[in-house]
């Protein structure tokens, strides 16, 4: 497939960055590359292009200067030779300026109003000249003066936490300063820091740290903070600026880099090549966080998390000192070809000489990032109708956690796929004899558009799955065509405010046919737009292409539910609403600045396997009289009024006397919930685990209690009165018990689906 083919559903904040390539850091002033003009007028040229909102940019030019643009065709846009004067305009400079400025000082608190004027004046409309001569310098100066901005608040900071603050005075730090002006002066800025100075040490003495102690902590804060803006290169200096441009046209279409643009491909493959050791940037060293179940290192055994990396050997080479080196640097340098050698010398965390150094050989492999697969599991609950559970029998259901939309763009008959994985965990669920099914997105931020279609064609026979209309507003309608039906039993569709996109695509596509039931909190996220993901690197002049030109991941169309309403900025809004504190918060597609409007296309044809309208009322009644007799809802009610005062607020008080009740009473409330839980004596559900390795035939290894949870499983001693058992009773999945309950009533109401739970034959080929 080509890369300017690729399309994914997924939103900006959901791209995981793993830490197997953290993108940070290198020199002091950071400098572009001679290939950066290239790649800047490049993502220009695309942008207006290919974007979807292009239009936009064209309205905002007078007819003189709009000409003929609007049929330009890709090539002469991106002409590097006799090319004709951009769409981009002064306003999309000063919005890009804007956008910029608030990437990197985003609480307005680094800058001050005189940097920011001065930035007007030099920048707000040259930007988009500047882009088409390749210019991207403006880039680097403004971000050179943000990190001596930084350097100087960091030293404000420890002549702050040298100083005695009064924490019986009744002053309150504003926690979200995004929209409020930068300080006008030197003096506003200074006592914005003290503010949150203050707050900070007033924070470590609540948690009783020696107030030394507390200075130190803080004081490193910053420091690591100056440290890790020091260590940007002219690739993440770019991938700010480019990305910055993107985002005025749409919050979702984004520059990557090639650290970035590498961890995005892992994400969809769910796959890498290394030695499979997760790694964050800590004070110079590369430290390991974790170990990859089954990868050379956890393996091998000797190295362990907080070891920190010193140097790195290819083969037989010589060692090269990483210590200071970018994160991501380490991270290549570490990664190589499936069975090739790489030798690292380490520290470990437990030496007692701090001179010990431990030399490890790993043969590289490829590594199965397991967690992020789906999986699922089963459980025995009663079922009967209208939620009367006694008079009932028991039923076995099961759940499918589905985190992402993967797979793999290179293809292949062993290419890593979404539908291929679900349907084998659906096949098993099918030979244990489940009579529903509850898919879990609650976590799925999106991913491959392909796989959103094809996975929901296994729930129903064939039809318009999505619609999808580009630039020039035609409207395509992608549908599954094959015919057949995997599962065709009892089905919810189990959402939050964090299911976006391709999870989107598919809850209202299964809620337009009536095949499922959606359940979750007020609606998805209501992210309606589809990226293309477009390598540079084959556009860029033959001289500059060295595999470092990144990837412009670009807004192309907008999707529609089959009933011709878009999930931009409205969502998928359940059939059966679970309250939630995210019901409440600016977290969804509608809080993104510059997210493209909702709006209506016309309604595909479509026949309806209506699985649930008669059953909707039922369901909806008794999960309302469950939730008010439920002991977990009524503390979910307390905790959404108690966020909701909290909202409205927007400060947090620096009075140790309020700030410690405040602490206190959270701290009684926690207990007594647990107490509760641990009164009621419920046992914890007992779901049986599924995953691909189980169905491939591997065993699953052990867990290894660390010492706290043996402690914690140990039984109770003489003297420890109550609290070892009410310390054990963990929060349960409420959420998901409440769903799981819906789903037994679902059984009941429609018993003949109970047959059609076994489904009918798929075409495709299960190993």
């Amino acid at each position: 497939m080509s890369s300017t083919a690729r399309r994914f559903l997924r939103p900006a904040f959901f791209l995981a960055t793993l830490l197997f390539l953290c993108p940070v850091h290198a020199a002091t002033t950071a400098a572009p590359e001679p290939s950066s003009g290239f790649v800047a007028e490049l993502t220009a040229r695309f942008l207006e292009a290919r974007h979807y909102n292009r239009r936009v940019v064209l309205d905002t030019m007078s007819p003189e200067e709009r000409g003929s643009h609007d049929g330009r065709v890709l090539n002469e846009a991106l002409s590097f030779h006799g090319r004709s004067h951009p769409l981009l305009n002064d306003a999309i400079s000063t919005r890009t300026l804007r956008m910029f400025l608030d990437n990197l000082d985003y609480q307005h608190m680094i800058f001050e109003r005189e940097d920011v004027d001065t930035f007007e004046t030099l920048y707000a409309t040259s930007l988009d000249d500047r882009l088409s001569a390749r210019d991207v310098q403006p880039a680097f100066d403004i971000f050179n003066k943000y990190l001596e901005r930084l350097e100087e608040k960091a030293a404000l900071v420890k002549k702050l936490t040298s100083q005695p603050h009064d924490f019986t005075l009744k002053e309150k730090l504003v926690l979200d300063r995004h929209e409020a002006p930068w300080p006008a002066t030197p003096a506003d800025n200074a006592e914005l820091w003290r503010l949150r100075v203050k707050s900070e040490l007033l924070q470590e003495k609540l948690n009783k740290t020696v107030s030394t102690e507390a200075v130190k902590n803080v004081d490193l804060r910053y420091e690591r903070v100056v440290r890790s803006y020091k260590e940007f290169d002219a690739t993440d200096v770019l991938q700010l600026y480019l990305s910055s441009l993107a985002q005025v046209f749409d919050p979702h279409s984004e520059y990557l880099g090639p650290p970035s643009k590498e961890t995005f491909d892992i994400n969809m493959r769910l796959s890498l090549t290394g030695i499979g050791a997760v790694l964050r940037s800590e004070d110079g060293y590369a430290k390991i966080v974790s170990l990859v179940t089954g990868g050379p290192a956890e393996t091998d055994k000797r190295l362990k998390p907080n070891d920190k990396i010193e140097a790195v050997a290819q083969g037989d080479e010589p060692f090269i000192d990483v210590v200071g080196m970018k994160l991501d640097k380490v991270v290549s340098m570490i990664r190589g070809p499936k069975g090739s050698t790489v030798r690292l010398r380490a520290i470990p965390n437990d030496a007692v000489d701090p001179g010990t150094r431990v030399l490890v050989t790993l043969v590289r492999d490829e590594i199965k990032l397991k967690d992020q697969e789906a999986k699922a599991k089963t459980i025995e609950l009663p079922v009967g109708k209208d939620g009367k559970r006694a008079a009932g029998r028991k039923a076995k259901l099961g759940v499918i956690d589905l985190p992402s939309f993967y797979a793999d763009m290179k293809g292949g008959g062993d290419a890593k796929s979404t539908t291929r994985d679900v349907a084998r965990l659906i096949a098993e669920l099918k030979k244990q004899g489940v009579e529903g099914i509850v898919l879990d997105l609650r976590r799925n931020g999106g991913g491959s558009l392909t796989e959103a279609i094809s996975l929901t064609g296994l729930f129903i026979k064939d039809g318009p799955v999505v619609e999808v209309r580009d630039s020039a507003g035609g409207v395509t309608a992608l549908k599954d065509n094959d015919g057949e039906v995997l599962y065709g039993g009892p089905l919810i569709v189990l959402t939050s405010r964090a299911s976006a996109s391709a999870s989107e695509i598919l809850a209202g596509a299964l809620q337009d046919y009536r095949r499922a039931v959606i359940v979750g909190e007020k609606s998805t996220f209501g992210k309606g737009t589809v990226q293309s993901m477009i390598d540079l690197e084959e556009y860029m002049p033959p001289f500059f292409r060295s595999g470092k030109s990144g990837a412009l991941k670009l807004t192309i169309q907008k999707f529609y539910r089959i009933s011709g309403e878009s999930t931009q900025n409205r969502g998928v809004i359940p059939d059966i609403h679970l309250p939630a504190p995210a019901d409440h918060m600016d977290i969804t597609e509608s809080s993104l600045k510059n997210a493209l409007p909702f709006d209506t296309v016309k309604p595909s044809e479509f026949a309806r396997t209506d699985h649930v309208t008669s059953a909707l009322h039922g369901l909806k009644k008794a999960s309302k009289s469950r939730l008010l007799s439920s002991r977990e809802f009524a503390w979910l009610r307390e905790d959404i009024a108690r966020y909701k005062k909290q909202k409205d607020d927007k400060s947090v008080s620096l009075n140790e006397r309020e700030r410690l009740a405040e602490k206190e009473t959270d701290a009684a409330r926690t207990l007594k919930r647990k107490k509760a839980r641990a009164a009621a004596k419920e046992p914890a559900p007992e779901f049986k685990e599924i995953t691909l390795d189980v169905l491939d035939g591997i065993p699953p290894k052990p867990v290894e209690k660390s010492t706290e949870t043996a402690k914690a499983a140990a039984p109770a001693k003489e003297g420890d009165g109550e609290g070892a058992d009410y310390e054990k009773a963990a929060a349960p999945d409420f959420v998901l018990d409440e769903t799981l309950a819906i789903l037994g009533d679902l059984i009941a109401a429609n018993p003949e689906d109970k047959a059609v739970a076994g489904g009918v034959r798929s075409k495709l080929a299960l190993p």
